[in-house]
């Protein structure tokens, strides 16, 4: 079984329709789960720099998009469920700055006792890893890194228009901010995109 429809399976008793209308709403969810699920890990790994995190994230999202919204159109999941993951991701990341604040507090706490290098020890504030690195193409490498160097709301407007392909009105649903707002971060980001990549730039 797939990890969509487990995520369902586990999840469709919440949903209070007919025996025929649950059967086809799983249907539809799983399929929708299994097709959005590679693009989705993908771009949450780019945004945290971990694949297994990003999974976990994911399939989080799976979870709540099945328990509070299987019962909702088709055309709403796509917005909905990036709203969700993109949520998820600001959550991770401000819980990794707060594990990263006390770690060091502690570290420095222990530097006299234990000659402890707290600059060769600290956190990564990237959260990366040279064996988390995801193995891909030099280009997609370079494209990647530069994303993950963009403001968060930049990041997040280019990967769901260039990478999701979702229009202006679902990107601004699932980042839960104005058109004109989604508009402009992407404007931003793509500039951004130009000037760090170069001849890279497709």
């Amino acid at each position: 079984m797939s990890t969509a429809a487990a995520i369902f399976a586990v999840s469709c008793t919440d949903v209070r329709t007919s025996e025929a209308g649950t059967l086809q709403q799983e249907q539809e969810l799983n399929r929708f789960l299994q097709e959005v699920e590679k693009r989705a890990v993908r771009i949450a790994a780019i945004s945290i720099r971990d694949q297994d995190e990003a999974l976990d994230l994911v399939q989080n999202a799976m979870i709540k998009l099945a328990q509070k919204y299987a019962d909702r159109g088709i055309d709403e999941w796509t917005p909905l469920f990036y709203r969700i993951l993109q949520n998820g991701v600001r959550d991770w990341h401000r819980r990794q700055a707060v594990r990263n604040r006390v770690m060091v507090f502690f570290r420095r706490e222990s530097a006299e006792e234990d000659n402890y290098d707290a600059i060769a020890a600290a956190p990564d504030p990237a959260g990366r890893a040279p064996d988390e690195q995801l193995q891909n193409y030099e280009a997609m490498q370079t494209l990647e890194l530069a994303i993950h160097g963009l403001p968060a709301r930049q990041r997040e407007a280019f990967m769901l228009r260039a990478f999701e392909g979702l229009n202006v009105a679902d990107t601004a649903t699932a980042m839960g901010c104005g058109e004109g707002s989604v508009k402009t971060h992407y404007s931003r980001a793509v500039h951004s995109l130009r000037e760090r990549l170069g001849e890279h730039w497709q």
